[in-house]
């Protein structure tokens, strides 16, 4: 994990410990953990978005580019 080891994590855990109080620790876990989980979730939202719009555009495409079969053709030519 970012090549910090056990002893490292342990003094960086200290050092929060000895700057932010036994209390407060908990609330900044609490408030990182609900930012990362809003920030997983919108990622998540513009990832569906992307692929609804990907298939969307691929329906409106085969639609747009679909062969003309005789009876179709056979119609336009009596409107003419």
């Amino acid at each position: 994990m970012f090549g910090l080891g056990t002893q490292e994590l342990l003094i960086i855990l200290l050092i929060a410990f000895f700057i932010f109080g036994g209390k407060k620790l908990p609330e900044i876990g609490a408030g990182l953990g609900k930012g990362l989980r809003a920030f997983k979730q919108g990622l998540k939202d513009m990832d569906n978005e992307v692929k609804e719009t990907g298939q969307e555009e691929k329906k409106q495409v085969s639609s747009d580019h679909e062969p003309q079969t005789q009876s179709s053709a056979h119609v336009e030519e009596k409107a003419s």
